[in-house]
């Protein structure tokens, strides 16, 4: 069956297409139905199973024959440490620290906080929640204290699993004083601490804390616990409009079934071979493509702690592929972009053997066609954008490669996937016509994995997510579908600017800028225009080794877009910087970029990379006239 026999297939019978994807994941209860609809636009998936995800990402592929096959390799160019962790490995150190966490009183049902850098125990730490039931919510490793304090507030977690630090290329970064922080900040008090400490920089433990191995010391190895197919696997924070947190809810079944229709369909592995996204724990892409796809389809999956570049180089990438013999590669275009501008003609790509790499996947963020083109130029392979969003937990929309590999359009993440009904809508909720800018939207119910609910917060989903387009959920994309069915996202809805009545996308003015041959990187803002309501701005960061006047390159750019967009983009501004505000994610903050721009107050993103460069940009758009207060 081809794609379009099997996404018809998922859209005229969703009940009998998702128990039949259920098959394929080891049930303590199997489903006798696949969908539950709970009334108001709220659904559930295989709410009638039971079932224990720890068990389908570990142990049964133990008892299966890949006991001896690597689940984890672990490779850190910043402390040069390597290692294999098989099945059988995994399994043991799994059910350890399960025991040391209910020696600690956690029971299923009970939140636990993984604060953890990009090593295995924060992988163990996940699986080991899983395990016996409690609930995982993992915050980013050096996440700021008041940040930590209001998830701590806001899943009341038992137990708090961390390190004693994290390493980045310069510097170390001490986590206890801020976990010590925050939940001295919390009204919420966890009943302990089980500490890893990192031989880089051990900490001292406190009345609460257990170290890691005195933990395990203290339990007995914990059997998988059965839980329903709708029990939560894990909670995680996404930054919300208001500044407060949303805690996606991910249910266990849907995304066990999900997670494995994926690893094969669209990233064309096959059980035993290795898979890497280069992410991070902390975020979507972590939970799903480094802790349990890969490992509940029988992958081996890659932990890496390093940066794409300067860990050694901006070869670092390469190597790993290389040496671990990884079939597909995942990572977010900012990476590929910051790897391009260290090495524009990929002279690192030739220094090794990349012949068993099918091919590179990007997400995160719209991937602009002059990053694409030159990774597949000096990778020689495909290379795939697709497009998911941290509440879906997978891909909305891609090339479903290991299915039916789709023609490339550069520019488009390609198709939905099945179970997604994308549609674009203007204002009033009315499909547009193919072409047509419009906000995307998805028909609910959604398909399994995807988010039900937000953590104790269902009046905050309902608004967030459906109330705008009645029986849909609101993406917050806007884009289009062309008439071959390939959908294009073009910017975040608030992203999409009014310059004089004429809706424009910032993503498109992006491209067109990126394809100048000396911007490495670039994003295009909005702001206030007295005579035209909005102005679009472009800042650009320069390729390695250009010495060029930059009033010579912004000339080119204004021209650039004037050429290819035309005088009603009124594109005007453009600013060169050495870098971009960023999350540790990777994604530009144009919001906060808007802000500094209209002379407005905002609050300091909780996920930015470095605060410092916000007074960068506040420089740089000065200079152009603009931030004046």
């Amino acid at each position: 069956m081809g794609y379009a026999e099997l996404y018809k297939a998922a859209q005229e019978d969703p009940e009998a297409f998702w128990l039949d994807q259920a098959r394929a994941i080891d049930w303590i209860t199997p489903p006798d139905r696949a969908l539950f609809d709970r009334g108001e636009n709220l659904y559930e998936w295989y709410a009638d199973a039971q079932v224990n995800g720890c068990y389908n990402a570990v142990d049964r592929h133990v008892e299966g024959g890949r006991a001896d096959q690597a689940a984890i390799i672990y490779d850190s160019p910043i402390t040069g440490q390597k290692q294999t962790i098989t099945f059988a490995e995994l399994q043991t150190r799994t059910a350890r620290l399960a025991g040391a966490l209910v020696a600690q009183g956690v029971e299923k049902g009970d939140r636990v906080i993984i604060y953890m850098p990009m090593v295995p125990e924060a992988i163990e730490a996940m699986l080991a929640c899983a395990r016996i039931g409690a609930v995982h919510s993992v915050v980013f490793g050096g996440f700021a204290a008041n940040e930590l304090a209001v998830r701590i507030d806001d899943c009341t977690p038992k137990a708090v699993i961390a390190a004693s630090c994290g390493l980045e290329p310069n510097r170390t970064v001490a986590y206890k004083p801020l976990l010590d922080g925050a939940i001295e900040m919390a009204t919420h008090k966890p009943d302990a601490c089980i500490i890893l400490q990192r031989p880089e920089h051990p900490c001292e433990l406190g009345p609460r804390d257990v170290e890691w191995h005195a933990a395990i010391a203290q339990g007995t190895p914990a059997d998988c616990v059965p839980v329903a197919g709708n029990h939560p696997a894990y909670i995680l924070y996404t930054s919300g409009t208001t500044g407060a947190p949303k805690g996606v809810v991910r249910h266990t079944a849907g995304h066990l079934v999900a997670l494995n229709w994926t690893m094969k369909n669209i990233y064309q592995v096959d059980p035993g071979e290795v898979f890497w996204a280069a992410s991070d724990v902390g975020w979507v892409v972590g939970h799903s493509y480094i802790a349990y796809g890969p490992l509940i389809a029988g992958n081996t999956t890659v932990v890496f702690e390093g940066k794409p570049v300067g860990t050694p180089d901006a070869g670092t990438f390469w190597r790993v592929i290389s040496e671990h013999n990884v079939r597909s590669f995942f990572t977010a275009p900012t990476a590929i972009r910051a790897v391009k501008r260290e090495d524009p003609k990929g002279l690192e790509i030739a220094k090794y053997d990349l012949s068993g790499l099918r091919a590179l996947y990007l997400a995160g963020e719209r991937a602009d066609p002059d990053t694409i083109i030159w990774a597949q130029e000096t990778l020689g392979v495909p290379v795939y954008d697709h497009w998911w969003q941290t509440e879906t937990g997978y891909t909305i929309a891609g090339n479903p490669a290991g299915l039916e590999a789709l023609p490339v359009k550069i520019g488009s993440p390609t198709v939905p996937m099945p179970g997604y009904d994308v549609q674009i809508l203007d204002e009033g909720g009315n499909r547009m016509a193919p072409g047509e800018l419009g906000a995307i939207a998805i028909k609910l119910p959604l398909p399994p994995g995807t988010l039900p609910t937000l953590w104790n917060a269902e009046d905050r989903f309902r608004k967030s997510y459906l109330t705008t387009f009645p029986g849909y959920y609101e993406t917050g994309d806007a884009g289009m579908i062309d008439e071959d069915g390939y959908l294009y996202i073009m910017a975040r809805t608030d992203d999409v600017i009014n310059v004089a009545g004429h809706r424009l996308s910032t993503g498109a003015m992006e491209e067109v800028l990126a394809g100048h041959p000396d911007v490495a990187e670039c994003a295009v803002i909005g702001v206030s225009d007295a005579l035209k309501g909005q102005a679009p701005v472009g800042f650009v960061c320069l390729t390695n080794g250009v010495n060029r006047p930059h009033d010579e390159i912004t000339a080119e750019c204004v021209k650039r877009v004037r050429d290819q967009i035309g005088p009603v983009a009124a594109f005007k501004l453009a600013v060169v910087v050495d870098r971009l505000p960023k999350t540790r994610s990777g994604k530009i903050l144009r919001a906060t970029m808007v802000k500094i721009a209209d002379s407005q107050e905002f609050k300091l993103p909780a996920t930015i990379d470095d605060p410092a460069i916000l007074d960068e940009i506040r420089t740089a758009l000065k200079s152009i006239g603009l931030a004046q207060s």
